[in-house]
């Protein structure tokens, strides 16, 4: 790539990022050259190229200026829908949630994924900042961390695009957002395995997201309510790329030890279905030895010959939901901050049983 590219995509980014805003004179030929380590020229021809592509702007005399791309971007009536994943579990569901009511009120669907990567999520952004939006429906990428990417919804609250969250949420933002009540659901969860006669009570949580964080809570205030102890090596804590290397060593260690549990509670049906295999090489029978637990009632949880007992995700209806409200939002028939939680329900199935 040549130097005066470079520089090009520099100063896009700067622009991309909310750095420098419509109308707002960029730094000076000579700045540049400093800030990038490159000749004058350089920089005038990169300036010169991104005035010609419409990033920037000269006025003679006064300088060179931050153009305003709104005005010449499309207005049709198009919602970008930002998930963690697309193909798999239960995102299809809460993406057919989406598009069904957007097409019936005559909105495009834009449709990006992470594959909950923080830097795919910047890249996602940059994109979709381009594109002419009308709103914006976001699934948090690795929501129970910092986010170097909240700048990118800040300027985008500074463009006057509505956007919202499902799932989760970044809580330095406040946004709107849809969730489901997961300290309550992994709560409802342990509480029946322990209304069951369960005392040893393992579970397995992915701790890079706020669900899995706020299942965690609500695993331990169950134990605490009905007064019973937690031993330390129950607790299982994973990260998205860990949860495979858990399942088959420290998940295979408790199966292993003397204080083997009876109850087992997984923050969600895929992890209870890769337990599942794990659980088979040991010839331990769910639910005569082991009763089992997921969570999101997923189509994976009557996926196998064991039917599992799960707290229900509303998946459609989030989607759905998260439609409308965006609609309304972008209409300005919202007040004030919509914070919708769905309640969990606890779904009987053959994973469980009486101890």
């Amino acid at each position: 790539m040549k130097k005066y590219e470079q520089v090009k995509m520099e100063i896009k980014k700067l622009i991309e990022e909310g750095d420098y805003i419509p109308d707002q004179r960029i730094s000076s030929e000579y700045s540049l050259t400093q800030q990038f380590g490159v000749s004058r020229h350089t920089v005038r021809k990169a300036i010169n190229d991104l005035v010609n592509e419409g990033w920037l702007y000269t006025e003679q005399g006064s300088g060179t200026f931050c153009a305003d791309r709104n005005t010449n971007q499309p207005s049709e009536k198009t919602i970008a829908l930002l998930t963690t994943y697309i193909s798999n579990y239960i995102f299809p569901s809460i993406i057919n949630g989406v598009e069904s009511y957007l097409s019936s009120k005559g909105y495009t669907l834009l449709l990006y994924s992470t594959n909950n990567d923080l830097n795919k999520e910047k890249l996602c952004l940059e994109n979709i900042s381009n594109r002419g939006i009308a709103g914006l429906i976001v699934e948090p990428t690795k929501s129970n961390y910092y986010n170097p990417n909240l700048k990118y919804y800040l300027n985008l609250e500074r463009k006057k695009i509505p956007y919202l969250m499902i799932n989760a949420y970044y809580p330095e933002l406040h946004p709107y957002r849809l969730t489901v009540d997961d300290e309550l659901g992994a709560y409802m969860a342990t509480e029946h395995l322990i209304k069951l006669g369960h005392g040893r009570i393992a579970g397995i949580f992915k701790t890079d997201d706020q669900q899995g964080v706020k299942r965690m809570q609500g695993f331990i205030k169950a134990h605490r309510e009905y007064s019973i102890p937690i031993l330390p090596n129950m607790i299982l804590p994973c990260t998205t790329i860990e949860k495979d290397k858990v399942l088959n060593e420290e998940f295979m260690g408790l199966l292993n030890s003397e204080q083997r549990p009876t109850g087992l509670f997984c923050y969600n049906d895929e992890i209870a279905l890769s337990a599942l295999d794990v659980i088979r090489e040991y010839g331990i029978s769910v639910p005569d030895d082991l009763s089992i637990v997921g969570f999101d009632d997923s189509n994976l949880a009557t996926a196998s010959e064991v039917k599992l007992t799960t707290i229900r995700h509303p998946q459609f209806e989030m989607g759905r939901q998260a439609a409308e409200t965006i609609i309304q939002l972008i209409e300005n028939k919202v007040d004030g901050n919509p914070s919708i939680r769905y309640k969990p329900e606890l779904i009987l199935r053959n994973s469980t049983r009486k101890l």
